[in-house]
């Protein structure tokens, strides 16, 4: 079983389009250099709450993503990319697959 991260995020007015580019290309050049890295889908904006993108990283265990990637360097670059453009902490939930 696979684990699936599922994130929420909330980006500041303006951000859509830097936001997503960004995260397109941390998904296509952070992500892969991750041990137990699977998959990124990016799901797209909300309609309820339109400034919120929501994605999901497939990782083969829960320790690949929480200790390997966000213990690593790659974290550091991942949120270099994108985090400037947070309005907010993400929400992020696991899930079994």
């Amino acid at each position: 079983m696979s684990v699936l991260e599922v994130a929420q995020v909330t980006v500041q007015p303006g951000h859509e389009a830097d936001f997503e580019a960004d995260l397109l290309q941390a998904a296509h050049t952070v992500l892969p250099r991750s041990g137990g890295f699977i998959e990124f889908t990016g799901h797209g904006w909300g309609i309820e709450r339109p400034l919120t993108y929501l994605f999901t990283i497939r990782w083969e265990t829960l320790a690949d993503h929480l200790e390997g990637f966000r213990g690593s360097a790659l974290f550091d670059e991942w949120r270099a990319l994108i985090g400037p453009h947070f309005d907010g902490i993400p929400v992020v939930e696991h899930f079994g697959v």
